[in-house]
């Protein structure tokens, strides 16, 4: 027969390291969704007319980052019609309607204009590599 042997262990945590995790893992979110946010600007694929669509009315809303969740809001009564039509035809250049007055279009304007950073997509990973870069340098690690 063989000895059982008795073993122990205590473990203690340490709190505070926890809290500063925590708190790194929350602003890395925020970061990261600011950086897709000017990523998806800056790449000019959300149709543009007058620029309510990808300025002003164009936000990350951070109210429930603490709870893992943050969105990128496009706070405009048409911005779903155009997101999931992408058969519309947008404009990519600069034009001036009937009335005189002129418009911006984005070069790259498209339906569907987050799918490069969806799985699947030539950007999927951007979203992880942000946020793990993000959150290595806030935590220290």
């Amino acid at each position: 027969m063989s000895k059982l042997l008795k073993v122990s262990s205590k473990v203690k945590l340490n709190k505070a390291f926890l809290k500063q995790l925590d708190a790194a893992a929350v602003t890395a979110l925020e970061q990261t969704a600011e950086a897709l946010h000017t990523e998806v600007v800056q790449t000019q694929v959300v149709p543009r007319m007058d620029g309510n669509l990808q300025g002003e009315a164009f936000f990350v809303d951070k109210s429930q980052s603490k709870k893992g969740k943050v969105s990128l809001v496009h706070a405009t009564p048409y911005a779903r019609r155009l997101y999931f039509h992408p058969e519309y035809n947008f404009r990519h250049e600069a034009w001036t309607d009937p009335d005189g007055k002129t418009h911006q279009g984005n070069p790259n304007a498209k339906g569907l204009w987050y799918e490069d950073w969806l799985p699947g997509g030539k950007e999927s990973d951007f979203v992880k590599r942000t946020f793990e870069k993000l959150y290595r340098r806030l935590a220290d690690l």
